[in-house]
């Protein structure tokens, strides 16, 4: 970061200047095309968990699956021949590690055991609020009312359609589903704030390598232990919540996030409980209740309002230094 690119509240940083340089508007529409990307690739992540337990008992699936994005990410690292992160950078990556790599895996995997694609994707559904919630404290990022009003409101209409689908009464796993949404808001906020400071994808890479270690030890323990029957379901369940969700899906949300700040990237995943429910009622044969198109329809309007409250507001600390420019990605 060069001296001339501390930002003041009355100066206008210029990021790249150079013909490949987009504007303000292009770099907001790029990234929240980025971060829509993420979530679909995250949608899908509860209904390959399901697919890969076919095959992996909870540790071993987990294990393995950070094991095999962080290969991913290594080869990646090392074709790009990245240089090692600054050490102030190692407390925000361990936080990344700990929460989107190993914590919410782990924590909504066991969940999966007892509950239901569609029951998980629903009650994850509070993880925009969560994660805007501890971005405005982390970084001092202050949304307008307008857009903590439509984030309270898709979180009301995600917690309403949860007890509908789940009868009036949570099940035993919601305790897993709860711990996770808080270690991922936490991966989430700090991968949003490192990835104004480098490439996103580094910030996932680094993170799944940090990890790594303790992927093979888990590995190592729990595939004597745990029965491993391959299946094709099984087998492609790995493959995807390894390469597509832990590496592909972290990369474009990360990038998206440095893009318009973690808040306003955030409140699209409010769209991921009901995409999973599609990819849940494909691919699981789950039955979906007649009130998901109802609750779609809110939840988009919800999105659309917060993406319009958030655009134009600034990123002050959403990413990066408070009010620093972000490093190209």
């Amino acid at each position: 970061m060069r001296a001339e690119d501390s930002a003041t509240a009355h100066t206008t940083i210029a990021i790249d200047p150079g013909p490949k340089a987009p504007g303000r508007a292009g770099r907001s529409g790029g990234g929240v095309l980025l971060a829509g990307l993420g979530v679909v690739a995250f949608s899908l992540t509860f209904p390959s968990t399901v697919w890969g337990l076919e095959s992996f008992g909870p540790w071993s699936l987990v294990a393995v699956r950070s094991a095999l994005a962080a290969l991913i990410a290594g080869a990646a690292l090392l074709a790009g021949r990245v240089p090692l992160p600054a050490r102030e950078h190692l407390a925000g990556l361990a936080v990344v590690a700990g929460g989107v790599v190993v914590g919410f895996p782990l924590l909504t995997t066991l969940a999966l055991q007892t509950s239901t694609s569609s029951h998980a994707a629903v009650v994850v559904g509070l993880l925009p609020l969560t994660t805007a919630l501890l971005a405005s404290l982390r970084t001092g990022s202050r949304p307008p009312r307008a857009f903590w009003a439509a984030a309270l409101t898709g979180a009301a209409v995600v917690i309403a359609f949860t007890v509908q689908q789940s009868g009036g009464s949570l099940s035993g796993g919601d305790l897993y589903l709860f711990g996770a949404l808080l270690v991922c808001a936490a991966g989430y906020t700090e991968g949003g704030r490192l990835a104004g400071l480098m490439p996103g994808w580094q910030v996932i890479g680094w993170a799944l390598l940090l990890a790594l270690p303790l992927a093979v030890a888990g590995a190592a323990v729990a595939l004597p232990f745990e029965p491993v029957h391959l299946t094709a379901h099984g087998v492609v369940g790995l493959v995807w919540v390894a390469g597509g969700s832990t590496f592909l899906g972290l990369y474009v949300w990360y990038r998206g996030m440095a893009e318009i700040g973690v808040p306003r990237a955030s409140q699209l995943q409010l769209a991921q409980p009901l995409l999973t429910l599609i990819w849940s009622f494909l691919a699981l044969g789950e039955e979906v209740s007649a009130a998901a198109p109802v609750a779609a329809v809110a939840v988009l309007v919800c999105i659309a309002a917060t993406q319009r409250a958030g655009r134009g507001t600034g990123r002050r600390g959403d990413v990066g230094t408070r009010g620093g420019a972000r490093v190209g990605t």
